[in-house]
C-alpha cells in the first residue's frame, strides 16, 4: 500500500482519540471556509464544499461550527479570513520526497514553521519544482469496509457505472483512484448505489515510491506529525511505501 494512503488510513483511525483533535476540527473548518468563499455558500452547487462538509461530520466536528464557517466563506457572516495556498517542496530522511500544502493569513509564519519542522526531523527544504514533479493530483475516495461492503462490491459498482479508476485495499478501508476531473461522479456512484464513503479529496500522489524499513518509518512519520502541528499546514504528501509488516509493527508499538 502507499505510504500516504497508509498515514491517511492510521490518522483517520485515531483522529477521534488524538490529543490534536481539536486542531484537526479547526484545519477542516478552514478547508470549508475556503470552499465556500471559492464556490459559494450552496453545497448542492459547489461539489468542494460538500465534500468538506461530509468529512467534517464523519469526524464529529460540530455542526454550528461547520454552519458558520459556511457563512463566513459566504460572505453571509463576518470574520472570515483571507487564507492563501502555498506549497513548499523538501526532503525527508531516507531521500522521501514531501510537498508540504499549507493554507495561510500569513505566509511568513507559514514558512517558518515549515522550515523549522524539516530543520528539526531530518529534513530539508527544495527548490520549487524539484520535487513536485514526482507527484500529480488524483482524485481520491474513500470507502469503509462495513455493511457487507468489500474489494468485489466497489469494483462493480465503478464497473457498472463505466468509471476508469483504481480500487485498493487499505485494510479496514478501501481506497478508490480516478482522475481528479471525475472525483464528483465516481462519488456520486458510489453513493447511488448505497455505499457510504469517509472522505472525497484530490490528494498529490507519488510516481514512485522509497521503500522504508521500520525506523525509516518512524522518522518520516514525526516528520509528518511535526509538519501538521503548524496551523497553516493543511496537507502533507510524501513517495515513501511500507509494507504491511512494517506497518503492522508501527500499530503495535
Amino acid at each position: 500500500m502507499s505510504g500516504h494512503s497508509k498515514w491517511a488510513t492510521t490518522k483517520h483511525k485515531k483522529a477521534v482519540i488524538d490529543a490534536k483533535r481539536g486542531k484537526l476540527f479547526a484545519k477542516m473548518i478552514k478547508n470549508i471556509e475556503v470552499a465556500a468563499k471559492t464556490g459559494g455558500p450552496d453545497p448542492a452547487g459547489n461539489p468542494t464544499l460538500y465534500d468538506a462538509i461530509q468529512k467534517a461530520k464523519k469526524s464529529s466536528v460540530p455542526i454550528d461550527n461547520i454552519n458558520r464557517a459556511v457563512k463566513r466563506g459566504g460572505g453571509l457572516e463576518a470574520g472570515g479570513a483571507d487564507y492563501q495556498t502555498i506549497m513548499y517542496e523538501g526532503y525527508g530522511p531516507n531521500g522521501v520526497a514531501v510537498l508540504i500544502e499549507c493554507l495561510t493569513d500569513n505566509r511568513n509564519r507559514a514558512a517558518s514553521d515549515v522550515r523549522v519542522a524539516m530543520t528539526r526531523n531530518g529534513g530539508s527544504m527544495a527548490d520549487p519544482g524539484s520535487v513536485s514533479y514526482l507527484f500529480s493530483r488524483k482524485g481520491q475516495v474513500i470507502v469503509p469496509k462495513a455493511n457487507g461492503v468489500d474489494e468485489d462490491k466497489v469494483v462493480e459498482v465503478v464497473l457498472e457505472a463505466d468509471l476508469d479508476v483504481e480500487v485498493n485495499d487499505l485494510g479496514d478501508t478501501l481506497e478508490v483512484i480516478s482522475d481528479p476531473s471525475a472525483l464528483v461522479t465516481v462519488r456520486t456512484a458510489l453513493v447511488d448505489a448505497g455505499l457510504d464513503y469517509d472522505s472525497a479529496e484530490s490528494p498529490f500522489v507519488p510516481s514512485m515510491q522509497v521503500e522504508l524499513d521500520v525506523d525509516g518509518a518512524r522518522k518520516i512519520f514525526k516528520l509528518i506529525d511535526a509538519l501538521e502541528d503548524s496551523d497553516d499546514v493543511q496537507n502533507v504528501f510524501a513517495n515513501f511505501d511500507i509494507s504491511d509488516e512494517v506497518g503492522a509493527q508501527l500499530d503495535a508499538e
